[in-house]
């Protein structure tokens, strides 16, 4: 990688470099150290002894420089794992989002194709009709009771080719809404991997899976008392709740995705024995 020639490069120019240079990149050499390596790390807490050394006027020996060299060597590969960390993290999640978009894409053609295999209509409590989510009909215009023994057939006759892909749209207008309110509790990286907008683009096909599939469990009377709906815009607005619903599963990667961009440039912090967090023995 050519970060890393880039590391070995500049450790060979400390090395090189004489002893009034290095005195001088000192305190971005700190910073580096401090930045990337545990506080309980004993390389770390030699580099900082040698700063507080070279604050008293010391000049660097030999020892201690290529003690510093070995820690900021270590520091900037430190880095470099954490940025590997983000790009194969950023890289899952286009991946699933590629799958879940594909699947999304497969169930509005299948449905397109043959709209009565599955259709995602509802016969009200009021056998006055049936209801799908582009359209309704009642008992008068020729449709079949929704009492009867063929209740399948009467809701092909409603179902229309384009209600999947509507009720899909639907999830994934909610799943957008969803994004927009996450991304404010997201804050953003140094790296050149874009996890919020990574993030935000995979609920927007798990929107509109959670949408089909909850509309589903409702018509096969998997959720007591919300098995017949009324009218094609209570199917929408359900529709719509399931698209939102699709956070409950997504929040554990949103969190995944925060844990990973805190880890960039910033090594825990161990709990000091004045911090009131700390339990009492």
């Amino acid at each position: 990688m050519a970060q890393a020639h880039l590391d070995a490069a500049h450790s060979l120019m400390l090395r090189l470099a004489p002893p009034e240079v290095v005195e001088a990149l000192l305190p971005g050499l700190v910073s580096i150290v401090r930045e990337h390596l545990c506080v309980t790390d004993l390389r770390r807490i030699q580099v900082e002894k040698i700063e507080q050394s070279i604050r008293s006027e010391r000049s660097l020996d030999t020892a201690q420089r290529e003690l510093l060299i070995d820690t900021v060597g270590v520091a900037r590969q430190a880095l470099l794992r954490e940025t590997l960390r983000v790009r194969s993290f950023v890289g899952i999640v286009y991946g699933v989002f590629g799958v879940l978009t594909a699947i999304v894409i497969v169930i509005a053609a299948l449905a397109a194709a043959f709209p009565a295999v599955v259709p995602l209509c509802f016969g009200p409590m009021n056998n006055v009709g049936i209801v799908c989510p582009t359209g309704d009909k009642s008992i008068g215009e020729d449709v079949t009771p929704v009492n009867s023994n063929d209740k399948d057939d009467a809701y092909a006759e409603v179902a229309k080719s384009r209600d999947y892909a509507v009720v899909e749209l639907a999830g994934m207008g909610a799943a957008a809404v969803a994004s927009a309110v996450t991304l404010r509790r997201i804050r953003g990286t140094s790296t050149p991997y874009n996890v919020p907008v990574a993030l935000a683009l995979l609920k927007l096909p798990t929107g509109a899976l959670t949408a089909v599939l909850g509309l589903l469990l409702m018509r096969g009377a998997f959720v007591p008392g919300l098995t017949s709906l009324d009218s094609s815009a209570q199917i929408i607005g359900w529709a719509i709740i399931f698209g939102y619903a699709q956070q409950i599963f997504t929040r554990l990667v949103d969190r995944q995705g925060q844990a990973i961009l805190d880890s960039v440039g910033g090594p825990a912090q161990p709990v000091s024995a004045s911090d009131p967090s700390e339990p009492t023995p």
